[in-house]
């Protein structure tokens, strides 16, 4: 039901040494709405059993959903903050044709409710799991909030994207909104301007929705605290899974993803370019297989079309079912790390 995908030197390291926790020394979580519902599981497992004696830091970095699971997982009882976020997100409903303030308010809520009283504090003070949101800034169209001229602007952004991913750095300036004490830097071939906010009380709440803010579906975030003015949206339009050479990289990168082939951004989901392996070399991917994805209601994950083409009572049931069925990764995950099997590894090439 799990599969498991490792870059060159991550295969040599695991065949050696065994899947130790300490061996990772950051995480990944790819934006994609409820589809991190599959993950659910692993989550739980990853933050209650594995890394629950873990002494040394380990960088979270999300982007979207990523960041919104990250912020659960990096305070003090992450089963149970990450528990909060599954229940109240797969449990969401909106009017019949919602519009964006209606979904955005919802947003807010889930998050007020995610972090509770001590969540930021419990995040910025963590020591351990040290939380990074991406967000994407944007200039020129793609920072109205009304319709036409935004969607103008994100349809320049397909095309810019299509001839050449580096063209959207002229749309798009990536943030990341980082844990006070990290060290932690990206690089990317496409030189997108990247600009480094420390997380405060000021700025976390804030800069954690305009993550997950998708451009129409929900408003942007304008003007977070300490940050240079403008518009500031879901950070998966220009990091979607990821296509970066993040430093320091001493460790390896853990990543449990939805999909076996990640999409640099959120314009790449439906073409053909792949991302750079080269990055994915020190990376494990943990990976729901065909299998456990064929035995769920209506054969696939979760993603934002529920919404739209299920009844809500249908939608929601279906969602448990996937919260529940994502035990069954957790539980080959910790059969692999008790035994060291490494014969079901596959390359990520």
């Amino acid at each position: 039901m799990l599969d498991i995908y490792c870059g060159s030197n991550a295969l040599k390291t695991i065949q050696e040494h065994g899947f130790k926790q300490e061996l990772f020394t950051t995480m990944l979580g790819a934006s994609g709405g409820p589809k991190w519902f599959s993950l659910f599981g692993l989550d739980k497992y990853l933050f209650g059993e594995y890394f629950k004696d873990r002494c040394t830091e380990l960088n979270l970095v999300g982007s979207s959903a990523g960041a919104f699971r990250f912020a659960a997982l990096s305070q003090r009882d992450p089963v149970a903050a990450i528990t909060r976020l599954a229940t109240l997100y797969s449990q969401t409903t909106y009017s019949e044709k919602a519009k964006n303030k209606e979904i955005t308010a919802k947003a807010i809520a889930l998050l007020e409710e995610v972090l509770g009283v001590n969540g930021s504090d419990e995040i910025i003070k963590n020591p351990i799991f040290k939380a990074h949101f991406i967000v994407a800034k944007c200039h020129g169209l793609t920072s109205f909030e009304q319709k036409t001229p935004l969607m103008l602007g994100l349809i320049s952004s397909m095309v810019f994207n299509q001839v050449n991913r580096g063209l959207l750095a002229k749309q798009y300036q990536r943030f990341v909104y980082h844990h006070p004490t990290s060290q932690l830097t990206i690089n990317d071939p496409f030189n997108f301007n990247t600009q480094y906010q420390a997380l405060n009380h000021n700025n976390l709440t804030t800069s954690l929705l305009a993550s997950g803010s998708i451009p129409v579906v929900m408003g942007g975030v304008k003007n977070i605290a300490g940050s240079p003015k403008g518009m500031y949206r879901d950070g998966g339009i220009i990091d979607y899974h990821f296509d970066l050479d993040i430093k320091p990289a001493s460790g390896l990168t853990l990543y449990p993803h939805f999909s076996p082939t990640p999409k640099a951004g959120w314009f790449d989901k439906n073409l053909a370019r792949k991302v750079n392996t080269e990055y994915y070399k020190n990376t494990v991917m943990l990976v729901p297989s065909a299998a456990f994805i064929a035995q769920l209601p209506f054969a696939k994950i979760p993603d934002r079309k529920d919404f739209i083409n299920l009844a809500p009572a249908t939608r929601l049931k279906y969602w448990q079912r996937v919260l529940k069925a994502s035990e069954c990764l957790a539980d080959e995950f910790s059969a692999c790390v008790a035994r060291s099997n490494t014969e079901r590894i596959q390359l990520i090439e």
